[in-house]
């Protein structure tokens, strides 16, 4: 499972190479039609939830796409991530990687 937001922030980092903005592209567009990957679409109350993290960790540097992240986790009742991002330990999922 992933969310528009997760990808939007995957695009985001290949946009400075022409090859690699394709290929990510190409990667987004792939993910969207397999059939195994659940990808929730980006909505006002997922905003609006992140936000709320976002702002109640003001101590911490977590991105929006991070609080997004976080919040539709606990929502969806999912402990385990696949990331490298230290941030999420902090709130207590399990990274995989």
């Amino acid at each position: 499972m992933t969310t528009d937001e997760v990808l939007t922030e995957f695009l985001n980092a290949f946009r400075h190479n022409a090859d690699l903005r394709r290929a990510a592209a190409a990667t987004v567009r792939a993910i969207q039609t397999d059939p195994t990957v659940r990808i929730l679409h980006q909505s006002r109350q997922s905003f609006l939830a992140g936000l709320s993290l976002y702002e109640s960790r003001g101590d911490k540097a977590y991105s929006l796409t991070d609080c997004i992240s976080m919040a539709t986790m606990r929502q969806e009742n999912i402990v385990e991530i696949l990331t490298h991002d230290r941030h999420f330990t902090q709130e207590g999922f399990t990274i995989l990687l």
